[in-house]
């Protein structure tokens, strides 16, 4: 799993069908303190994340499967699975 903040959405009116009725968002990898790595990555929400969230990311094929309940291999790796509310890192709030 990757501590992820959303950067952006997506919108597509054509695409795969295993991507239907999701909301499709750009995440970027950042570091405890918040301070953002590089790479940006897409991601099918399945929490209701929004802009400026630090969220979890599930960033293999087989998990957002299972999680979207797919059985059989499908065109998408990462899903936002968790909104993260603080951060703790060894006892003290950053």
């Amino acid at each position: 799993m990757i501590l992820c903040k959303v950067v952006g959405s997506i919108v597509s009116t054509i695409k795969h069908t295993s991507f239907a009725n999701t909301k499709i968002m750009l995440v970027r990898p950042v570091a405890p303190d918040g301070t953002l790595k590089s790479g940006t990555m897409v991601a099918v929400d399945t929490v209701g994340a929004g802009e400026g969230n630090t969220v979890l990311v599930a960033s293999e094929g087989r998990a957002a499967m299972e999680i979207l309940g797919f059985s059989t291999r499908q065109p998408l790796r990462s899903v936002i699975v968790g909104i993260v509310d603080r951060i703790d890192p060894g006892g003290r709030r950053v």
